[in-house]
Order: structure tokens, then C-alpha cells, then sequence
């Protein structure tokens, strides 16, 4: 896939429609508890549309359009007048790049997760990217458009994001943006009068990072788990249909005893989620892949989106961050024989409660994290995770509802990103919906295990 660059340039947010003035320009908005603390990092996904789609000039008026109601992606990190870490509302606007390839899209798809996907979206390497949103849009001879987005994700979270991403089909099609968003990042998560820490936030979203000086002198590790080179890891897409994850929850479902020791169930017995059940199946797959055994334990890292959560809920048009993370853990050799993962999952994302957010906001918000020199766990220049895995969940985010004018995407996919460790949930485009897309990172070493394995329901 020859992609070729034809242009790029800054678009600003168009202010207009009877405004006075336009709004000041040296404003900027601190970032909360919930944005300092998640990945410092572009988040990329490429669509792909096909024809009749708008021209680029409409496409370039719609995101001016939505970047003057979402106005932080227009903006730079920077520090505010206080000194901490902030959006500046400086209107520096977004990268929009345009991009031609010379034949039809039916000739690269499907999309793989492979390096080649890079080309289709701006660069995402961390610190040398100023704009907070980049766009390319990339013309495929059929007339086929590729959108590829970037978008920082400490200014928003994945249900934010995609909330954007339908305002800019919105104002492409030159309707008006609603829902809007509501922007009270700066006032929303206050500590609590009287600050009430009841869980441990040490060791969970944040850590004591162990001084360079005192790491042992050998620097074995540094390529990997047992001398594997990071470029061995590979991003394979596993598709589970409608028919499979049904039979997968009757399967989870049907091997749980009663629990003895939890009276106050949320659900009956027995009914577990997709996500419940999806995520427990590959959580085992994956560790029996790797191939760990008695003794080691595995944890799971499951993005909490805080919105229904939270008392009373955070509005679903929240433009931030609202994401904590559940850590279900097990021996590995325990996890893979029995099939109580589901329950795991259940029992610690359960526990992510309202209770649970007030107590990390009172945490965050104390001061102990500067004073004790704390780092945040969620770091994106860990390439490894293994033994542990990280899964988010986009089965609820609205990112299939972007429309410019000619109907919804016929695909939709995150960006190549190989860290080892990761997984990504979609809900699948095949078929009558119901089925469910995973992008998983492993070491090309335990990848063929695991393709051997990850339909086995046992």
C-alpha cells in the first residue's frame, strides 16, 4: 500500500454564528485527578467509508465546526498560570493531513494489524506531537475514504472521544452538535470535605518508582522476557461470532457453583456478560498460551468507565477522562483449570465503585502523590506486560455512529499497537452484529498456542 501525502496543514476552530468576539484565547483548563493519571499518549483508529463520502473541504468545515464546540482538542498541554499540567485553550488548532493511494481499497483490505496501518494516520511518537487531535483522510482510487484520527488521551477518554468523533459527522453534514458536551473537567471531581481514603491507592494506580540507582547492574531484561526483542511481538485479530460467545456464556455460566461466601449478588447466579465471559476466556487462553504455570500470578488490568458508576452519574457527554482500573489476579495453573475467571472479573470490576472513585479523587487530590514522588501505573513505555494482560472494552463507545453523509463506516479498527499484553474489544461489523472483534499483543512465540487455542471452549 503506496500512501502518498498531498497535504498538511493546521485547521483552527471556526468560531462564528453570532458570537461577539471570539472567545479568549489565553484561557486553559487544568487537568483532573482522572487525566493525570491515565496514559500520557495518542490514541489512533482508522475507519474506512465507502463511496459517495464528502469532499475534504467538507470534512476540513466540519472539524473546524466541532473543534470550536470541543474546543480543548484544539488546544497544547501545557502548564497553567498555576503551574500543573493543563489544556491551553491557545485555539492552535488540529493536524489535518490528506493522502492519495494509487488503487482500490479491496486491494489492502482486510486490514491487518500490522506496521502498515502507520501510513494511514499521523505519527503518534510520544513528545515530538504537538496537536491533540490529527486527522488523515486518505483517497483510495475506488473512491474510498480511509479516516485515520490520533487523539491525546489525556484530554479524553475512548467514550469522550467517540462522542467527538459524532459531533464531526454532525457538523459535516451541517447539523447542529448535540448532545453537547459538557466541559467542567476543572470543577467536577472535588475531594470530599472531610477527604475519606478507605482503599489502597499505593500499588494500584500509582507506584514508588525504584531510583535507577539502585536497579541491579545487569540489564538482561531490557529485551524482553527471556531475551525475546520487542519487535517479535505481534497484534493478531481473534473474530468470536454471535454464535460462539453464546455458547461461551452458556458454557461459563453453567460451570459456576453458587457462591458461598458473596450474599449480596448484583446478578443471578450463572449470567455472566459478553465482556464477562469474553474477557475470562482470553484472560486463561492467553496464560495458557504463555505457557505459565503454579506459582505465578497473572493479573488483569480492566478499564472502569466511572460515568454510570459514580453517584449521581457523571453525564455520558462528559468531555474528560472518567476511567479507573479493576485488577482481578489469580495463580495461573488455578486460573487455566478452572473456570471461574468470569467471577474474578465480576467481583473486582464490582468493587470499582462509587465509593471506590470518591476514595482515588480524595487520594489524588491530597498531595501525597507529589510529596511522595508517586508514578502512575498506567505507563505506555512499558512494552511487556506479561505475565499480566491490559483489556479495554469499546463494546459500549459510539465510535460506529460517525457518519459524514453517506452512512456509517464498513470498518473500524484500532491503530498497530505492539504491547505485549494488551487487548482490545470491538463489537464486530460481520454478519448481524452480536459477535465480538479482539485485538491481542503476544510474543510471536506464544501467538501460535494461542491461535490453537482461543476457540476452545473447555
Amino acid at each position: 500500500m503506496k500512501v502518498k501525502i498531498t497535504s498538511s496543514k493546521i485547521v483552527k476552530p471556526a468560531h462564528g454564528g453570532g458570537r461577539a468576539a471570539p472567545p479568549s484565547a489565553d484561557e486553559s483548563v487544568p487537568l483532573n485527578v482522572f487525566d493525570r493519571v491515565t496514559y500520557d499518549v495518542h490514541i489512533a483508529v482508522i475507519y474506512a467509508f465507502r463511496p459517495p463520502t464528502p469532499p475534504n473541504a467538507a470534512l476540513e468545515q466540519g472539524l473546524a465546526r466541532a473543534l470550536a464546540v470541543y474546543r480543548e482538542w484544539a488546544g497544547r498541554l501545557g502548564d497553567g498560570p498555576d503551574g500543573r499540567p493543563a489544556v491551553l485553550l491557545n485555539d492552535a488548532g488540529a493536524r489535518l493531513v490528506e493522502a492519495a493511494v494509487d488503487a482500490p481499497l479491496a486491494t489492502s483490505m482486510p486490514f491487518k494489524p500490522s506496521p502498515e496501518l502507520l501510513r494511514l494516520h499521523p505519527s503518534i511518537v510520544a513528545g515530538r506531537v504537538e496537536e491533540l487531535v490529527q486527522v488523515q483522510l486518505t483517497r483510495f482510487a475506488c473512491g474510498s475514504l480511509v479516516v485515520g484520527f490520533t487523539a491525546h488521551h489525556r484530554v479524553a477518554d475512548g467514550q469522550a472521544t467517540g462522542n467527538f468523533l459524532v459531533a464531526w459527522g454532525l457538523a459535516t453534514r451541517r447539523l447542529p452538535v448535540e448532545p453537547l458536551p459538557v466541559c467542567d473537567r476543572a470543577t467536577r471531581f472535588l475531594p470530599r470535605g472531610t477527604p475519606l481514603v478507605e482503599f489502597p491507592h499505593r500499588g494500584t494506580e500509582y507506584y514508588l518508582p525504584v531510583p535507577p540507582a539502585k536497579k541491579r547492574g545487569d540489564d538482561d531484561d531490557d529485551e524482553g522476557i527471556g531475551g525475546v526483542a520487542h519487535d517479535k511481538i505481534k497484534v493478531h485479530k481473534v473474530l468470536f461470532t454471535k454464535e460462539f460467545v453464546a455458547r461461551l456464556k452458556a458454557r461459563v455460566s453453567s460451570g459456576v457453583p453458587p457462591p458461598t461466601h458473596h450474599h449480596h449478588h448484583h446478578h443471578r447466579r450463572g449470567h455472566y456478560s459478553t465482556f464477562e465471559s469474553v474477557v475470562g476466556h482470553l484472560w486463561r487462553a492467553v496464560t495458557a498460551a504463555r505457557g505459565l504455570g503454579a506459582g505465578e500470578t497473572t493479573t488483569l488490568r480492566i478499564s472502569v468507565n466511572g460515568r454510570t458508576r459514580m453517584r449521581p452519574p457523571v453525564p455520558h457527554t462528559y468531555f474528560g477522562n472518567v476511567v479507573l482500573w479493576a485488577f482481578p489476579r489469580c495463580d495461573a495453573a488455578d486460573l487455566v483449570s478452572r473456570p471461574h475467571a468470569a467471577e474474578l472479573i465480576r467481583r473486582a470490576v464490582s468493587r470499582v465503585d462509587d465509593a471506590y472513585f470518591r476514595s482515588f479523587i480524595d487520594f489524588a487530590s491530597s498531595g501525597a502523590v507529589e510529596r511522595e514522588g508517586l508514578a502512575t501505573t498506567a505507563d505506555e513505555s512499558e512494552v511487556v506486560m506479561c505475565p499480566d494482560l491490559e483489556v479495554d472494552s469499546w463494546l459500549g463507545i459510539s465510535f460506529y455512529d460517525l457518519d459524514f453523509g453517506g452512512g456509517g463506516p464498513f470498518h473500524f479498527m484500532p491503530s498497530y499497537l505492539p504491547m505485549e499484553g494488551t487487548m482490545f474489544l470491538l463489537p464486530s461489523f460481520l454478519g448481524d452484529g452480536g459477535g465480538i472483534e479482539a485485538y491481542v499483543s503476544l510474543f510471536e512465540g506464544h501467538l501460535e498456542e494461542f491461535k490453537r487455542i482461543c476457540y476452545n471452549i473447555a
